[in-house]
């Protein structure tokens, strides 16, 4: 796995943490965390999107994003668990990884 692929990993971590801040903040400084979140989250998979398949980078970031965002739901703020629900992450997750094995390393240009 290279640098591109880990940018749009860390990029899907910071879309989960500003789409938990959009629900879930109060005050100015969480807001203002909740905007640095968007920047870097959208400004890393834009700069993967330049080496890497467009398409492509786009749907493992929103898959991991939603991945992470159900999974922190139900870890850290109580969303009810459920089997179907974890049936289909489980099977975006595998969307996900075979988007990401199909998918060259590099594609070197715009």
């Amino acid at each position: 796995m290279n640098k591109t692929w880990i940018s749009v990993i860390i990029a899907a971590l910071f879309e989960v943490s500003w789409v938990i801040g959009i629900k879930h903040a109060n005050n100015w400084v969480e807001w203002i965390g909740t905007l640095l979140a968007i920047i870097i989250s959208f400004s890393l998979m834009i700069m993967a999107g330049k080496t890497l398949p467009v398409g492509t980078v786009y749907a493992v970031f929103v898959g991991l994003g939603t991945l992470g965002t159900i999974l922190s739901g139900i870890l850290f703020f109580g969303e009810p668990f459920s089997l179907g629900k974890i049936f289909l992450t489980a099977t975006l997750l595998v969307g996900v990884i075979g988007l990401k094995i199909v998918t060259p390393e590099e594609t070197g240009g715009h």
